[in-house]
């Protein structure tokens, strides 16, 4: 079959719609959100309106249910846009998939069919949050602290979770947890208003300050029996690189060459609305007499900006591809696309600046703004020091994914 790029009508639509919300709906009230550093919900009831929150989830559970789930050129294509419009709003946009993603892929049908409903409700918006990095276990999940022990009823959860978005305002928590008597690590549902769930600090941040990003107390949290996920086996899913049955912590560690896809595309976004601002300041300010895109230097940070833009997400549509195909990933494609995005996006940016010169460095211009939200994608996720180690174990065959 040759290779083929062209979108579905379904594709092009969804692309629109998400195009016009980013323009019309988050554009305008990004900055003040950002300054505000508060939470957008008039926007996230908007987009729950739309079918924003809930297109990638399947039609039987109430959701859009696009021909490619959750991970594949659909999700992308929307993530880029939304990020077009705020890395930080889009981030909130998506978090549904935090908790709903895990439950799809690892839930049983019981569980699936009490849950993910409730994210596909176009009138109420309820948010999802995953609960791995700890404030000694990041990139390390081996080092995972927080246990969960067996109770008369169910588990009880004890520990606390870092740098979670959506942490502790969550309707859903996916939280991992390090489970002693089996000498392993489990994935435990747990709903807002449970007893022993708290919200501990909440982040101040350099940048995506409209996503809320705080730590998650977990103390003696009691969570029924049946909201363990079953994260000792393989989803519908290819782990990268193998196959057979996975562990708790192998369960983590594959969702992250998932999500890290996501990441990418809004990384894509984030990159792309630096480059077309920065493109057209350039068409109309002059210096010497002629547009500074007509002076060479400007003119090849321009030209660099978008081939890195295309690159990055030929890479990504290519990670989706296989994934959607059930093809395995076998050279860590997810880290792939995270990392090279994060660093276009990051680049991008600081180029927008630069050519801005003085206005790119105040307010008055969003450049700056962007600026400070891209820094994030090279550390969320696993930092991109550790996307580069995961993917030198993939094509080297050393060591095991992280």
């Amino acid at each position: 079959m040759p290779v083929d790029f062209s979108l579905t009508d379904e594709q092009r639509e969804i692309q629109a719609l998400a195009r016009d919300f980013a323009r019309r709906e988050i554009r305008p009230v990004a900055a003040d959100y950002d300054a505000r550093e508060e939470m957008p919900w008039p926007v996230l009831e908007k987009a729950a309106r739309v079918g924003l929150l809930s297109y990638g989830l399947p039609a039987e559970y109430g959701g859009g249910g696009v021909a490619d789930g959750l991970v594949g050129i659909t999700g992308f294509l929307v993530t880029e846009e939304l990020a077009w419009g705020c890395a930080a709003i889009a981030t909130e946009i998506g978090s549904t998939t935090y908790a709903a993603g895990p439950i799809l892929a690892f839930g049983t049908e019981e569980q699936k069919r009490r849950y993910l409903p409730r994210f596909c409700d176009p009138g109420r918006v309820r948010l999802g949050a995953l609960c791995l990095t700890e404030p000694g276990a990041g990139s390390d999940i081996a080092a995972i602290a927080t246990t969960a022990r067996r109770a008369d009823d169910g588990w009880v959860l004890d520990g606390r979770k870092q740098f979670i978005t959506n942490g502790g305002i969550a309707d859903l928590h996916v939280v991992f947890a390090r489970v002693p008597e089996e000498d392993g690590t489990a994935a435990f549902i747990v709903e807002s208003g449970a007893p022993g769930l708290a919200m501990g600090r909440k982040e101040q941040k350099l940048g995506m300050r409209a996503s809320h990003t705080a730590e998650v107390v977990l103390d003696g949290c009691r969570v029924p029996a049946a909201n363990r996920l079953d994260t000792r086996f393989r989803p519908n899913l290819q782990a990268a690189g193998g196959g057979g049955e996975l562990s708790g912590a192998a369960t983590a560690l594959t969702l992250l060459q998932y999500s890290r896809m996501t990441f990418a595309a809004a990384a894509i976004g984030l990159a792309r609305a630096a480059f077309e601002y920065a493109r057209d300041y350039a068409l109309e300010r002059r210096a010497f007499g002629v547009p500074i895109a007509s002076h060479q230097l400007v003119a090849a940070k321009l030209a660099q900006m978008a081939t890195e833009i295309e690159s990055a997400r030929a890479l990504l549509w290519r990670a989706g591809w296989l994934a959607h195909s059930g093809r395995p990933l076998e050279l860590a494609e997810g880290s792939m696309a995270k990392c090279l995005s994060a660093d276009v996006a990051v680049r991008c940016c600081e180029e927008a600046v630069q050519i801005l010169g003085g206005h790119g460095y105040v307010r008055d211009h969003p450049v700056e703004k962007w600026y400070r939200d891209a820094k994030l994608y090279q550390i969320w996720e696993g930092t991109n020091e550790i996307q580069r180690l995961v993917i030198a174990r993939a094509v080297t065959g050393a060591g095991a994914d992280r």
